[in-house]
């Protein structure tokens, strides 16, 4: 489910992102600005639907740049991806034994 976040909270979040990517060596594209707006809306759910909402903006973003983007992020600790193939009433299949029920 998306998370919900104030505009102010979005901005300062958005400023360390860049802040960090930066030290990182890495260049704030137009494509990179519009990704990191997309993820820190948190109206997604997966990579997928980020790449919708971004190529909506920008047409020229592809699902590569999309994944590289999250990979970065990944990196410098400001995103982790989440599996959520899982039943509500079990946890994920990572973390149980993969015996189904006869």
């Amino acid at each position: 489910m998306p998370w919900k976040q104030s505009e102010e909270s979005r901005t300062w979040q958005k400023e360390r992102v860049i802040q960090e990517l930066r030290s990182q060596g890495k260049r704030m594209t137009k494509q990179r600005m519009v990704l990191l707006d997309v993820i820190l809306s948190g109206k997604w759910n997966c990579c997928k639907e980020i790449y919708y909402e971004a190529a909506k903006r920008d047409a020229a973003i592809g699902m590569a740049t999309v994944y590289r983007m999250v990979s970065t992020l990944e990196e410098i600790g400001v995103f982790s991806r989440c599996y959520r193939y899982s039943l509500p009433d079990r946890p994920c299949l990572e973390d149980r034994e993969r015996d189904w029920p006869d």
